[in-house]
């Protein structure tokens, strides 16, 4: 999953630039209400700040050259997330658009704690899946304007070749849009974020607890006492010792020669 998010990176960034060196020959959307236009997409500095003019030819190359990477990744993607499991740990659940708001709120430093998760937030889980939805529907709305005569089912499932196009430009936009939101979450989980998303793991620093601790200040450990320590009890253990059986005494009356050798044999 790490690996397609990376590989999709390139390759969503050469279709959107490549989409607008083809946009730039019909520029014909703006944002317009009641009348009076407010913006117009885009203006003229824009493009000669990005060198977009007269390149037609060039971006209809790479665009339909690169749609196939494009769609080759996300079937990838959405094939290992359905394998492997992680489809739960995305796919947004009923709580999910509510505990969104929080999420939103405690991004914003309105709200002080956040609600819990798992792998992913309530927020996470709406944008992801979000973005796999936006996939298809670039995908469909693609092949849409690419050939509409072939491909004339999707273009009417599209509501036509013009409802088509102005769709597939809304869905470009959304990209940029979060694109621009992403980065900016990623800054500001930090770095430590960063690197466990290239690398796979999250580098975690634990404080062991002492294997001994005494009570008082820490330059000066105070004596554990009886009542502290509760009701102590000796755990120390008596070895038994081993009886000794008692020596024998031999009460057999003896001779008065016996007596003799053993009063000569002591002295």
């Amino acid at each position: 999953m790490r690996w397609c998010h990376w590989v999709n990176f390139p390759i969503l960034t050469v279709m959107i630039w490549s989409g607008m060196l083809i946009y730039w020959a019909n520029d014909e959307y703006s944002f317009t209400l009641f009348g009076h236009k407010f913006f117009h997409f885009f203006p003229d500095w824009f493009y000669k700040t990005l060198k977009i003019p007269f390149r037609l030819s060039e971006g209809m190359a790479f665009h339909f050259l690169f749609m196939w990477f494009f769609t080759l990744n996300g079937i990838l993607y959405v094939a290992y997330t359905i394998i492997s499991g992680d489809w739960r740990e995305m796919v947004p659940q009923k709580k999910s658009f509510k505990e969104a708001w929080l999420v939103l709120l405690h991004d914003l430093h309105i709200r002080k704690s956040a609600p819990p998760q798992n792998k992913y937030n309530a927020a996470q889980r709406i944008a992801y899946s979000a973005i796999i939805v936006m996939g298809l529907g670039s995908l469909i709305t693609g092949l849409a304007i690419y050939k509409p005569v072939q491909f004339y089912y999707l273009t009417w499932i599209c509501g036509g070749y013009h409802f088509a196009r102005i769709l597939h430009f809304a869905l470009t936009i959304g990209y940029v849009l979060f694109f621009l939101i992403h980065v900016f979450q990623v800054i500001v989980a930090g770095w430590n974020n960063f690197r466990s998303v290239i690398s796979g793991f999250e580098v975690v620093n634990l404080e062991t607890a002492p294997a001994m601790q005494f009570a008082g200040t820490p330059n000066e450990a105070a004596p554990i006492t009886h009542a502290d320590a509760g009701e102590a009890t000796d755990t120390t253990e008596e070895k038994p010792t081993a009886s000794v059986p008692p020596k024998a005494i031999d009460k057999t009356p003896q001779s008065p020669a016996q007596t003799k050798n053993e009063d000569e044999n002591a002295g």
